[in-house]
């Protein structure tokens, strides 16, 4: 068991994470959770740009190991996959799921006892991996699920198109902070993900979680308890502006944040249509990222590949 004390405890012992879920709740039927801004009734089956309705979508839900070290610790990061998303990156490794909504639809007290089963498996963690479309059902399962004993820390997995409204309803309740910077170019975010502001919301959105969160923090035993870890995918062909991603963290975020500079991708979904996004990336484009990160002076790297 994790002796942190995560934040979203004290809120449901306040009262506050129920006044929380409540105001997720009703944003449901004028859907704005997200900076699409749908406006749908999502309570009357109405469907946004991200197809989810008024129950989460679970695609699967277990101890997650291939994350980054200080989430994996000994016994795993505990991953619940939503299914949906609100991006539509044209290579997603989970198409099935972000594309297709492979997975089924879940009650919030039975969301609740999946995550408490993750804890009782000895994740070190809850990991909401696409979480941005569900936030009402994850805040409702979360007061469920601390009622009955739930005590870890929370991870936010996301793509990093999140409203800062939103963002606003999870202050206090989520621990850490996962976000992708995938692109710097909007045109390019739009012609890969279909968003042409990715990147003034990404920025923006990560500014505001490390308002809440803080540098990351690990405990003890090196698992990560608090704070910001960001993700950056490099893609074939300079596709996602590393340099420019990641000298705007070291800038304007802070050179202490902890950067996971990712070398695995690989074409998956609709990339083989889309040349140079029908190739892995080669090591001489890996290395020059790894290059601008030190230049830019970004020096908390994840080491592990």
């Amino acid at each position: 068991m994790c002796s942190y004390k995560p934040g979203y405890l004290e809120l449901f012992e306040s009262g506050e994470l129920e006044r929380r879920v409540d105001k997720a709740l009703e944003s449901l039927s004028c859907c704005k959770i997200c900076p699409h801004l749908c406006r749908v009734n999502r309570l009357e089956g109405e469907q946004g740009f991200c197809r989810a309705t008024d129950q989460a979508m679970v695609a699967s839900y277990g101890p997650h190991f291939g994350e980054e070290a200080p989430l994996v610790g000994r016994k795993g990061s505990g991953a619940v996959f939503f299914s949906w998303c609100n991006l539509r990156c044209l290579y997603c490794q989970n198409y099935e799921i972000s594309h297709l909504g492979a997975g089924r639809a879940v009650s919030t007290e039975i969301l609740a006892s999946c995550l408490l089963s993750l804890q009782k498996d000895g994740c070190h963690n809850i990991n909401f991996v696409t979480p941005s479309h569900m936030i009402p059902f994850i805040l409702k399962a979360l007061l469920h699920a601390a009622e009955r004993g739930l005590s870890i820390p929370l991870i936010y997995n996301t793509g990093g198109y999140d409203s800062i409204r939103t963002l606003r309803l999870l202050d206090g309740v989520i621990d850490i902070y996962m976000p992708d910077f995938k692109y710097w170019d909007k045109d390019i975010g739009e012609h890969l993900s279909n968003i042409a502001n990715y990147p003034q919301v990404a920025k923006k959105a990560i500014k505001e979680m490390h308002r809440q969160v803080g540098e990351l923090i690990l405990g003890p035993d090196g698992v990560a308890q608090r704070g910001l870890l960001i993700r950056h995918l490099v893609l074939p062909g300079g596709l996602s502006g590393t340099r420019s991603v990641l000298k705007y963290i070291a800038e304007e975020i802070s050179p202490d944040t902890y950067v996971n500079l990712m070398d695995q991708y690989r074409p998956c979904g609709m990339a083989h249509n889309y040349p140079p996004l029908d190739r892995r990336i080669s090591e001489d484009e890996f290395a020059e990222a790894s290059r601008a990160a030190r230049d830019v002076g970004l020096n908390r790297l994840d080491k592990r590949k």
